[in-house]
């Protein structure tokens, strides 16, 4: 295709130089027959051929600047468009012919990473749907074999599995659906410090399970918030959750929110014993967990996607000696967009 448009645009810029060449012969032949003396001979025989190859220069010069990087762009698009997504463009040429090139680098970049992040994501989720799948068919096999009597101890087991296949299938729709920003959120006024008491009292039971002890300060007096409740007490959920996963018996999480310029704060923190550096590099990966973590890895990213599409912004601090701390921010302003969030 390349070939095929150089050949094009050389063909069109022979026929112009072949147009001009005559219209330049017929008005220096008007001119011959109008005027006489030393100008006739200058304006038919001299300046003629000198603008003509001026002309030529220009027009093989405009070709080199703007056909080539327009070459180049049909060839590119066709890699790309059989599958070679590391395809990129060398920007030359005038300045708009540079601005795409660096658009269609742009877009390619991102088709790319899009391309790894879904197969990352594809064998992230089916090495996650193994392992309860595996228990769930030793244990049946075992029912119906006989070598297993189908009893609450054996049965229970298998509808705990199902229970984890299921957060795993709500939490992989609401990540797809916030990564890709069609998440919808459906908004109201909240009023934030009731939805963290009533946060941290669903997780009280847990905590004194594990002997950690779990506190909460958050004023009365923080601004209402339009936010979707149900996705921010998942956020909440999910940091506190974590929390007490990583805390060992005897120690303290605590949760606070204030209030700031443009809207509010909520923190969460903890006595474990902190995350690593090269670890916490990683923490909103998805399916990312540090060596031993119980989790699935999709607890964070959630929780920065959900934060995200809200308008806020999240950051974790922790060090090996002094815990983790995770913190968000809301803004006080619902701003509306076309995304359907």
């Amino acid at each position: 295709m390349r070939r095929r448009f150089m050949r094009r645009v050389a063909f069109a810029a022979v026929v112009f130089v072949v147009v001009v060449i005559a219209l330049f012969t017929i008005v220096a032949t008007i001119l011959s027959q109008v005027l006489q003396g030393s100008l006739v001979w200058l304006l038919t025989a001299v300046l003629p051929p000198i603008l003509i190859v001026l002309f030529v220069v220009m027009v093989i010069r405009l070709v080199r600047r703007t056909g080539a990087p327009v070459g180049d762009l049909i060839e590119a698009a066709g890699r790309v468009e059989r599958g070679e997504l590391s395809t990129r463009l060398p920007e030359r040429g005038p300045a708009e012919l540079r601005s795409v090139a660096r658009a269609f680098n742009a877009m390619s970049t991102r088709l790319e990473e899009n391309d790894a992040s879904r197969r990352r994501l594809l064998t992230d989720v089916s090495h996650e749907l193994r392992t309860p799948l595996t228990v769930m068919q030793g244990t049946l096999e075992g029912i119906l074999d006989g070598v297993y009597p189908a009893d609450e101890a054996h049965l229970v087991p298998v509808l705990e599995e199902t229970r984890v296949l299921a957060r795993l299938i709500d939490d992989l729709r609401t990540l797809s659906l916030s990564e890709v920003g069609v998440l919808r959120l459906h908004r109201e006024p909240t009023d934030l410090a009731r939805l963290i008491e009533e946060v941290v009292a669903g997780h009280r039971a847990a905590a004194d399970e594990v002997g950690v002890s779990i506190t909460v300060e958050a004023p009365a007096d923080l601004p209402p918030l339009e936010v979707d409740p149900s996705r921010i007490r998942q956020v909440v959920g999910n940091l506190v959750a974590n929390a007490l996963r990583f805390t060992p018996a005897g120690g303290r999480v605590s949760v606070d929110a204030g209030k700031e310029a443009d809207g509010a704060w909520v923190r969460v923190r903890d006595t474990g014993p902190g995350i690593d550096p090269e670890s916490l590099a990683h923490v909103f990966d998805r399916f990312y967990r540090s060596p031993g973590s119980p989790g699935t890895g999709l607890g964070l990213p959630i929780a920065r996607n959900l934060v995200q599409a809200h308008g806020g912004r999240i950051s974790i601090e922790s060090s090996l000696i002094g815990g983790t701390e995770v913190r968000f921010t809301l803004p006080a302003e619902f701003q509306d967009d076309s995304s359907g969030r």
